[in-house]
C-alpha cells in the first residue's frame, strides 16, 4: 500500500518490519529518487511515527536528498501496555535490537539496499539509537540525538564509533547534564 507524502511528492510506503521470531512494527519508509542516504528514527516514549514533530523533521531531511523509515518501535499492544506500566519505553535493549533488526531490513530493500543508513533518536530512543550504532559499527554513518537520553546507552558510549550529534534545549537542565556525562564517556569524537 502506497500513499503520497502530502508536502514533497514522494511515495510513502507502508512498512512492515519483523522484528524478531513473531513480531512485526509497522513504518513508512519515504525514499527520494535521489536519496544519498536513509535515516531511521528512534522516537522517544509518548511518540510516534505519526507525531507532527517526527513528521517535520523528516520532511526536512528529505528535502535534503535522504530517506526516512519512521517506524513504531512497539507493536499495538505493547504501546497500550506500556501506557499502563511505563516497563517498555526504558527497555533500550529491547528498542536498541528492534532498531537494528529494521536496519538490516532497509538493507534487505531493493530501494534502500545501495544507501548508507543513519539515526535519528529522541528521548529514550536516543539511548537506543546509541546503543543500535554500538552494535552496527560503522555501517551507521552518522547518530542524530534531539533531547535524547544517551546516558541510557550505558557501556555502550564507549564502543560507539559513528559520528554523534547531541542536541539539548538549554533549559532542560536535567538531560542536558545526563548528555554531558554521557558525552564524556564516547570515545567517537577523538
Amino acid at each position: 500500500m502506497k500513499k503520497t507524502a502530502q508536502s514533497t511528492g514522494d511515495q510513502i510506503r507502508l512498512a512492515r518490519i519483523p522484528v524478531g521470531a513473531e513480531t512485526t512494527v509497522e513504518g513508512d519508509l519515504t525514499v527520494p529518487a535521489s536519496a544519498t542516504g536513509i535515516v531511521l528514527f528512534a522516537h522517544g516514549s509518548g511518540s510516534s511515527r505519526h507525531s507532527p514533530r517526527n513528521q517535520f523533521v523528516a520532511r526536512t531531511i528529505r528535502g535534503a536528498g535522504l530517506g526516512t523509515l519512521l517506524f513504531d518501535l512497539l507493536t499495538h499492544d505493547e504501546e497500550t501496555e506500556d501506557e499502563r506500566s511505563g516497563r517498555l519505553r526504558f527497555d533500550i535493549d529491547l528498542l536498541a535490537r528492534r532498531l537494528v533488526e529494521a536496519t538490516g531490513w532497509v538493507t534487505r530493500q531493493p530501494e534502500t539496499r545501495e544507501l548508507g543508513a543513519g539515526y535519528f533518536g529522541a528521548s529514550t530512543g536516543g539511548g537506543a539509537a546509541l546503543v543500535a550504532a554500538a552494535e552496527m559499527g560503522l555501517d551507521i554513518g552518522a547518530v542524530v540525538s534531539r533531547g535524547g537520553r544517551a546516558d541510557l546507552a550505558g557501556e555502550a558510549l564507549e564502543r560507539v564509533r559513528s559520528p554523534v550529534l547531541l542536541i539539548v534545549g538549554e533549559r532542560d537542565e536535567t538531560v542536558l547534564e545526563l548528555n554531558r556525562s554521557a558525552y564524556a564517556r564516547m570515545t567517537c569524537k577523538k
